[in-house]
């Protein structure tokens, strides 16, 4: 296992001066440290696809960034890595975690990755390499090998060694309710009634296997930013549906909004459960205070709850007077402890 603060220090030190990140569990605590550390500049970023244009602009403009994203964001980056970087001869240093999979696990957005992601690097037109666990030094030319050539750094689980956040960094979310007393709430209106509910990537859809038992519920375990769209095609096929999303993957692919937006004549509710950060790689925060998540959602042509939820007797009353058609609200929660993932004969279930 690396020391994650003499790692990053070195970092630094070689010139590198940004971290593009959109964040993994197993990078969590290289992106603490770069979060504690004024020295290198954290970049949250949407999306994968986002991350690698950003780190391009940095590096064809002098300075020296790097990307760090888990498996399954590569494929959201396929575009700009073959349309941008590979014809305009662009190198930088590209980390992905190398999620796992084992028969029977519910991460089953994992299961594919587990095996191909060398051969998805090499379509690409790149090499790979697996970052050294053992010599700081030796990971670091690994970094300046990716740096200068077309290649991308795998990194796996355990490789750093634990960096807490500074207390300046940690959210204090306690004036509002956790989400498991929204969901508790939802799965008592709710109950066997023929309301779908859609729980994003993320402890979203984990609270909700603990919380709304007696509610029709698709896990979304992967396709982070898809629920809504995933949404528009069950009401499409006349469904009554809820997504219930949160502030980082309301970002990630917001096409689906102006998609949605587009049909009046759908019963299509999407409620934001906003905690301010990614809970489920780490609690980073998403940095996203400088987003009126309700504007964009009404100029994309949904109906808006105009105040932003705060109590659950605020959520109750959005609930009562919801009507049809396509809904929006936007709902401050505190976070719960983790809950256990939905089994894979729940995940894995593909029709309503």
């Amino acid at each position: 296992m690396l020391n994650t603060k003499k790692f990053v220090d070195q970092m630094i030190n070689e010139g590198y001066s940004h971290l593009c990140v959109v964040p993994c569990s197993f990078a969590k605590h290289i992106i603490n440290e770069a979060i504690n550390n004024p020295q290198i500049e954290y970049i949250p970023c949407a999306s994968e696809a986002i991350a690698c244009s950003v780190a391009a602009g940095l590096k064809i403009s002098g300075k020296s960034p790097i990307v760090i994203i888990q498996s399954s964001g590569i494929t959201n980056m396929g575009s700009c890595i073959t349309s941008l970087l590979n014809p305009y001869s662009i190198t930088l240093p590209i980390i992905t975690s190398w999620r796992t999979y084992k028969e029977g696990d519910s991460e089953i957005q994992h299961k594919h990755l587990a095996i191909e992601l060398p051969k998805l690097i090499e379509a690409y037109g790149y090499n790979h390499v697996i970052l050294n666990q053992e010599n700081i030094y030796k990971t670091i030319e690994q970094i300046n090998l990716c740096n200068s050539s077309k290649t991308i750094a795998i990194l796996k689980k355990d490789t750093f060694s634990k960096i807490e956040l500074q207390d300046s960094h940690k959210l204090n979310l306690s004036d509002y309710p956790k989400r498991s007393e929204y969901l508790k709430y939802l799965n008592k209106i709710y109950k066997n009634s023929d309301n779908i509910f859609i729980g994003t990537t993320g402890n979203t859809a984990r609270e909700m296997y603990s919380f709304m038992n007696k509610t029709k519920n698709f896990y979304m375990v992967g396709n982070m930013g898809g629920a809504l769209s995933l949404g528009l095609g069950m009401s499409k096929a006349g469904k009554s549906v809820y997504v219930l999303g949160g502030d980082a993957e309301f970002v990630m692919h917001m096409g689906g909004l102006t998609t949605a937006g587009r049909y009046k004549d759908i019963n299509l509710n999407y409620i934001l459960f906003d905690n301010e950060q990614n809970k489920s790689t780490g609690g980073q925060n998403s940095y996203q205070s400088h987003i009126d998540y309700k504007s964009i959602v009404k100029a994309s042509g949904f109906n808006v709850q105009k105040k932003s939820i705060t109590s659950l007797n605020e959520f109750k009353e959005f609930i009562k007077t919801t009507k049809e058609g396509l809904n929006f609200a936007h709902v401050k929660c505190d976070t719960d402890e983790v809950t256990p993932r939905p089994p894979v004969d729940v995940v894995a279930i593909n029709k309503i």
